[in-house]
Order: structure tokens, then C-alpha cells, then sequence
């Protein structure tokens, strides 16, 4: 019988395959995504909020791949943190033997203090910090930059009057962007903990499948596309 990998966010961005038999665990069963993943592999609901549906979830799994989503407001902190708790706790009561868990580096920690609000990275820092203490194996998969970001996000090429593209950020051109594309490449690195738990226990994947700076990376997009106008605008 093949052991069960219960994988959240599995409707979100990133996603993994590997020799388990994967259940995917969503809050929204009739979601176009979630209805998408029923043809491929089982999908059952289980929402981070309700303990109850997590218990049914997690019910008779081996490994968890773990991913909480950053939560808006002045509680966000608090939510995501509380919600990864549950997570964590209701995987040990389970009796599963491993966790995976999608984290971020300590901002606050890492400035000394200077940068608060980054509370996307610290909530993640400290559910990492938390997991390491409970009475199951871990690891971590710290995933860099998303390629998509330059697609979709603040990061998207702009137009300016003249038609010429830019991309605007508050970095030097020295900075490296550490890129990864996060569907196709995350199983590459979490693939490597599934394959030998015990050797990865504790450890924490930082990963990215190369280093680029904005120049290069507008650079890169301008070929691709065929805009050769297409700049990083650089303070």
C-alpha cells in the first residue's frame, strides 16, 4: 500500500509528484482548481481554521507537505501562526512521521529589528522554530523568488509613455534575485526529502534554480518576448 502524502495548498501554486499516493487538501472542494486536481488525484476538504476537518484530513497520512497562506490585517501574524499550530498538532496526533513545511527566513531577526512588518517571512520563521520542537521528523523547503512574480505581481514589466517596458524595484542593480520556478522546480527539492526523510531530517532546502540580478532578469524577459525595449528601472 502506498504511503499517503497529504499535500496543502495543492490548489495554490505549488505542487509535487512523487511515488506516494498524494491526497490534496483544500477548503474548497468546488473551486475550479480543486475540481481540476479531482481528475489527477484524490482531493478531500480540509480547512486550517477548523480542527475538526483537519483531523479527517490527516487521517491515516504518512507525510504532510505544509503551506500556510499570509493573512491579511493587523492579526495576520497570529492567524497564520495559529493556523500551521493546528496543522502541526493534528499531524501529531495522527501519528504521521514526517512534516514538510514551506518556510521563510526571520526579517526581523535578520535586520536586527529595523524592518517589522515583513509578517509574511516572520510568521513562517516562527512556525518553522515551532515545528522543530515537536515530536515529529521535519524539514523545510525555503523556496527563493517566483519567476511568475514577474508576471503578476508589483514586479511586472510597466509601460511608460514613450512605450518603452521597465520593471521597477527598490533594490541596487548588484542585488541577485535567488529564481525558481515554483510549479515545475519545487518537486525537485522536496522530492529529495520524500526520497530519504531521515537523511533531510532537520535540514532546510534554500532553494532556487539560479541567481539573477534585474538587469538580467529584464534582459532575459526582453528577449523572450521580442521587446527590446524592456529595462530595470533601478534606483
Amino acid at each position: 500500500m502506498s504511503k499517503v502524502l497529504a499535500v496543502f495548498g495543492a490548489t495554490g501554486q505549488q505542487e509535487l509528484s512523487q511515488e506516494y499516493a498524494i491526497c490534496a487538501i483544500t477548503r474548497d472542494l468546488d473551486s475550479a482548481k480543486a475540481r481540476q486536481l479531482k481528475a489527477k488525484i484524490e482531493v478531500v476538504q480540509g480547512d486550517v481554521l477548523d480542527r475538526k476537518s483537519l483531523e479527517t484530513a490527516l487521517n491515516g497520512v504518512y507525510t504532510i507537505f505544509a503551506m500556510t497562506m499570509p493573512t491579511l490585517g493587523a492579526n495576520g501574524f497570529d492567524v497564520e501562526y495559529r493556523s500551521a499550530k493546528r496543522i502541526a498538532g493534528v499531524a501529531v496526533e495522527k501519528g504521521a512521521r514526517n512534516i514538510i513545511f514551506s518556510t521563510l527566513p526571520a526579517v526581523r531577526e535578520i535586520c536586527g529589528g529595523k524592518y517589522t512588518k515583513v509578517i509574511y517571512f516572520d510568521a513562517k520563521a516562527k512556525i518553522e522554530q515551532y515545528m522543530r520542537g515537536l515530536p515529529i521528523k521535519s524539514a523545510f523547503y525555503c523556496p527563493g523568488s517566483f519567476t511568475k512574480n514577474f508576471h503578476q505581481s508589483l514586479l511586472a514589466p510597466r509601460r511608460a509613455g514613450d512605450g518603452t517596458g521597465y520593471i521597477t524595484c527598490h533594490v541596487s542593480p548588484q542585488t541577485k534575485f535567488p529564481l525558481l520556478a515554483v510549479v515545475d522546480d519545487s518537486g525537485k527539492f522536496v522530492g529529495s526529502i520524500l526520497a530519504e526523510p531521515d537523511k533531510y531530517e532537520g535540514k532546510k532546502f534554500c532553494a532556487a534554480t539560479a541567481l539573477y540580478t534585474l538587469e538580467e532578469i529584464a534582459a532575459i524577459m526582453s528577449k523572450v518576448s521580442g521587446d527590446h525595449h524592456l529595462q530595470a528601472d533601478l534606483p
